[in-house]
């Protein structure tokens, strides 16, 4: 990561994307030659760090992503090398469809073993800029841990976005309860312990999907989220002229979040995506959340900070609330660079409330 970033100037997002494209470049021909000579495992974790990194190349690529090219074959890329991997897992990853109103939402099933053993079952989604490949890496403690996991791309995210035109959409038990459906087909899932867990704009996602699906044995918020549209408003998006010109005047992030949300919403200005968040709230519905419900909190998220303490003082149903501190290396946003550190405490009172 070092060496790639020494490349890149400050503000340079063509730069970016060139700089992470010839490292996953790189990093793909080492899997390559590694699964032609036999090295399973090299080969492996090869090409997961090269789906990641193609991943990142895409990243700030959203002036027009439906007529760039570029991101096409990075998107492209990032999906092959993953699938790749994921048939060198120790227990093969499962590629799915799973039906969804008139279509299907993409979807990957891993296993914790290959024994046939019901285990508890992690549904998984991520947020506002998330990838079906990029959910493995988020969430591969998990399996480590003995729950199997379940993850896809809803509307808005990943291929069901780029590929089928599925825009972001409020009522989000609309996607996961099709994927609670398939998981109880699934011979491998306890049907008594199926868990909820959504990452940064799943945090309110998998709220809203939990007060309407009541199969859920527990649900994390990672983090919590009570109103979606209060953080927009928070980054004054609706004041932004949103056209190519009045974007360069603005800063990476905040030009980020308007051309991403334009695309993943399916609105045309910045300031229909600041209007369209209204609905993405829990405000008179987090109260029909019936299963224990985990709320993590980062001390300085910069998106949705003073969020997650709403969201569990609204909850009825049994909770608890947890504080990363950033002298613990997990203040940042969803816990970026603290891993293990989300999963340990997560996974630790997930196993608690499972086995009550």
């Amino acid at each position: 990561m070092l060496v790639t970033c020494r490349q890149i100037p400050e503000g340079d997002e063509e730069a970016w994307s060139a700089q992470w494209a010839a490292t996953a470049e790189r990093i793909e021909t080492i899997g390559r030659a590694a699964l032609g000579a036999g090295h399973k495992v090299s080969a492996r974790e090869a090409l997961l760090r090269a789906s990641n990194y193609y991943r990142a190349a895409d990243f700030y690529r959203r002036e027009d992503p439906v007529n760039d090219a570029e991101s096409a074959r990075l998107a492209a890329a990032s999906q092959k090398t993953f699938a790749d991997a994921a048939e060198l897992f120790d227990a093969p990853a499962r590629k799915l469809r799973i039906p969804f109103e008139d279509t299907t939402l993409p979807a990957y099933f891993f296993r914790a073993d290959d024994s046939g053993t019901p285990r508890p079952t992690v549904v998984y989604h991520g947020g506002y800029d998330s990838t079906l490949e990029e959910n493995y890496l988020a969430l591969a403690g998990a399996l480590r841990r003995g729950y199997h996991v379940l993850t896809f791309d809803g509307p808005g995210q990943g291929t069901a976005l780029r590929d089928q035109g599925l825009h972001f959409r409020p009522d989000w038990e609309a996607a996961v309860t099709p994927v609670v459906d398939y998981a109880l087909t699934l011979p491998e899932v306890d049907a008594s312990r199926i868990v909820l867990i959504g990452t940064s704009l799943g945090g309110y996602l998998a709220a809203r999907a939990a007060a309407f699906e009541h199969r859920l044995a527990a649900c994390v918020l990672h983090d919590g989220i009570y109103d979606v549209h209060e953080a927009f408003d928070t980054l004054s998006l609706s004041t932004v002229d949103s056209s190519r010109d009045g974007l360069a005047n603005v800063s990476t992030m905040t030009r980020w979040a308007v051309l991403n949300g334009l695309w993943t919403f399916g609105v045309d200005t910045a300031e229909e995506l600041v209007e369209g968040t209204r609905s993405y709230t829990m405000k008179g519905i987090a109260h029909q959340i019936t299963c224990p419900t985990l709320v993590l909190e980062a001390e300085n998220d910069e998106f949705f900070k003073g969020q997650p303490e709403q969201i569990h003082n609204a909850l009825t149903c049994p909770k608890e609330r947890l504080v990363f501190p950033e002298n613990e290396g997990g203040g940042e946003h969803c816990h970026e660079g603290a891993l293990a550190l989300w999963h340990q405490r997560a996974f630790d009172w997930l196993d608690g409330t499972l086995a009550n």
